[in-house]
């Protein structure tokens, strides 16, 4: 079911090409989601009706949902879930205000203050993906950092059900948010929409949010053409399991399993020290995809995934930072000992009884993440994604004598005679 690989036997290019994932080598992604971004710019909200008949098989009347259908969709969600999504709301919302800091001013010499204060990013996009999973906690992981920003304009795209609506579950997401509107569009589309803007739809100043292999396609470029920001690559979905002798293989099993049922071009990776392990963890996967509804589409991931043998832990978060995960769990009583050697992860799960599934729903941290290796240079969504940080100084009669012959001196040496005016006439003697 994995394909098996010992990693002392692998050159470095091999390895370069296990760590490379959801690649588009022959440009058959990014033609057809350039089309289709084309088209939205073209044709707007009638792109984006033809779209939503085409890949969600429903016609549109009117490309939103206001507070009144909001209302009345949240009324049917069960009260179990209800629960659910309220506790989930709390630890998301607890963990997310601590990110609220209010920076102290500096005084870098007599008479001269810097500081920075954040500003909310006024317009934002939030992709809801749909497909073949409707994701109430994405709407809660990007509905709720935005809010606590202060943004004043915040835009939510989710693909349509078959009845031209969205789940009770989402609804109940935007009551909670306090958001009165949900726009009816999904895929390259919606992010194609929130970049150009329709007439319905307004332009954003950044999109955030996960998808499949098109709407990371159409995020990225858009970030390049337009002048749309995102918050990062998000999407397929990943996880690289790190688990030695200590491991339960019917913990990682389940581990790799949940995270193949996101999608087809979702990726699991096992790495272990222990051959033993990874035998018996190949065991449970075939025992327990066969009790899964959507073991079809995790069948196809487990496909494309594999298992790395190593021989010790060390070389396991080696090939790990390399890889750079998106969610990497730690299935090992070592844990504690790893930490200040992972590099490059979106969210780390640290011991046996830490699974993934508790970040992607309710523990408080943010499961929108940077896929693909780009955790090398990427963080997760949080209250700073969706705020600027401007810079303040203030300089006194004292702090520009103080400072004034040094800027100076470095304004002449690069031969910028008017930057060096701009300080003399302010310093010059009468």
């Amino acid at each position: 079911m994995l394909n098996v690989y010992k990693l002392s036997d692998l050159d470095q290019k091999k390895v370069a090409e296990l760590c490379l994932r959801n690649a588009d080598g022959n440009n058959n992604i990014r033609t057809t989601v350039e089309d289709i971004i084309e088209e939205v710019k073209l044709k707007g909200d009638d792109a984006l009706r033809a779209f939503a008949e085409k890949f969600d098989g429903v016609k549109l009347d009117q490309l939103y949902i206001e507070k009144e259908e909001i209302d009345k969709l949240a009324s049917e969600a069960g009260d179990t879930e209800k629960q659910a999504i309220q506790l989930a709301y709390n630890n998301i919302r607890k963990f997310h205000e601590t990110q609220l800091i209010k920076e102290n001013k500096v005084e870098t010499m007599t008479g001269v203050v810097c500081w920075r204060e954040t500003r909310a990013i006024e317009k934002v996009g939030l992709y809801i993906p749909g497909g073949t999973a409707v994701l109430p906690s994405t709407f809660l992981m990007l509905g709720i950092p935005a809010k606590l920003a202060g943004c004043t304009e915040i835009i939510v795209c989710s693909p349509p059900q078959k009845d031209g609506k969205v789940n009770s579950y989402l609804a109940y997401c935007a009551q909670l948010l306090e958001i009165e509107r949900i726009y009816l569009a999904g895929g390259a589309q919606a992010v194609a929409a929130m970049a150009y803007g329709t007439e319905s739809i307004m332009k954003v100043d950044k999109i955030f949010g996960p998808g499949n292999q098109y709407v990371t396609k159409a995020k990225t470029i858009i970030q390049s053409e337009s002048h749309t920001a995102i918050d990062m690559p998000a999407g397929p979905s990943e996880v690289l399991v790190i688990a030695d002798k200590s491991a339960n293989p019917v913990y990682v099993a389940a581990d790799l399993l949940a995270q193949a049922e996101h999608g087809a071009d979702s990726q699991a990776v096992l790495v272990s020290d222990s051959s033993e392990i990874i035998d018996q963890t190949i065991i449970e996967l075939g025992k327990q995809i066969l009790e899964l509804p959507r073991r079809d589409i995790a069948a196809k991931a487990i496909v494309n995934s594999y298992a790395i043998l190593t021989t010790d832990l060390n070389e396991a978060l080696l090939f790990s930072n390399q890889y750079a995960p998106e969610h990497l769990i730690l299935a090992t009583d070592e844990w504690e000992t790893l930490i200040g050697k992972i590099i490059n992860a979106g969210s780390v799960f640290l011991g046996h009884l830490t699974p993934e599934s508790a970040g992607d729903y309710a523990s408080g941290t943010n499961h929108t993440l940077p896929t693909s290796s780009y955790a090398k240079a990427y963080s997760g969504v949080s209250v700073d994604s969706f705020v600027k940080k401007i810079t303040f100084q203030h300089i006194s009669k004292t702090g520009i004598e103080n400072l004034g012959p040094a800027v100076e001196v470095l304004a002449s040496l690069e031969g910028l005679e008017a930057h060096k005016n701009a300080i003399s006439v302010r310093i010059k003697k009468d």
